[in-house]
């Protein structure tokens, strides 16, 4: 159990009485910064092996109050945690270039390009999830979440690595966003029934599988973009992580 005689916040003594909580604990609000608490709060410490736990289970199709449930850890801690670990994920994604750019990787590079809808707070409001992937390594180059535009086309396009801008030829479907984004004499706009996009069709059904927030008619949809992004992000850099396909070289 822990007294508090200070704010836990900035530190300050100068506070005062402010209601009771949900279960009838005395509240207070410190009169410097402002921040809520209770005099006494019982010291729970998380551990390892739970946080490890936790971990997995933000990548599976698991709402947050189910993770609170399932292991025990209050809401507000939870999002604390999660905001942090969406923080931690590189930019790069773990994607692994290829070592040279030799004549064989040239003619090997191949890419493709598909996107995924999905909804932040309401269905009204849509974002739209662009996604590149190796052709070979299933690793995913890049992603973007925005809207349905050409100019989403060109966000995902800059985030590319510049090896596969260069060198790789994409496979899209006939959507007329990516012309002009694409070089032309790089890019195949093609049909389903080509099967040229079958992989990176898989892996977004694999998305809505796994990440409760982008499951049709869910109660777990994203609140915030910032969560939104980065859900899907913490997913796709430790699928990239535990993809094993070589890269040409």
């Amino acid at each position: 159990m822990v007294v508090r005689d200070a704010c836990p916040a900035c530190g300050s003594p100068l506070f005062k009485k402010n209601g009771h909580i949900h279960n009838g604990k005395q509240n207070h609000r410190c009169t410097t910064c402002g921040r809520q608490f209770v005099g006494s709060a019982a010291e729970r410490i998380i551990s390892h092996e739970q946080r490890t736990l936790i971990e997995h289970l933000l990548r599976e199709r698991i709402s947050l109050r189910g993770i609170c449930r399932a292991v025990g850890v209050s809401l507000t801690w939870l999002l604390h945690f999660m905001v942090e670990r969406f923080a931690a994920c590189p930019d790069h994604l773990h994607v692994r270039l290829p070592n040279r750019p030799t004549d064989v990787v040239i003619l090997q590079l191949a890419a493709e390009a598909d996107e995924l809808w999905s909804f932040v707070q309401k269905k009204a409001n849509r974002q739209w999830i662009w996604i590149a992937m190796d052709a070979t390594t299933r690793r995913i180059l890049a992603f973007h979440v925005g809207d349905r535009s050409r100019d989403s086309a060109k966000a995902l396009w800059a985030k590319i690595p510049v090896v596969y801008r260069e060198q790789a030829t994409f496979h899209t479907e006939q959507y007329d966003a990516y012309t002009g984004v694409i070089p032309a004499e790089r890019h195949r706009a093609i049909t389903k029934k080509a099967r040229k996009t079958n992989h990176i069709e898989r892996f977004t059904n694999t998305l809505r599988q796994r990440v409760s927030r982008l499951v049709h008619e869910t109660l777990s949809f994203s609140k915030k973009l910032a969560n939104h992004i980065g859900a899907i992000k913490y997913f796709i850099c430790h699928d990239n992580l535990t993809k094993t396909t070589a890269l040409p070289v």
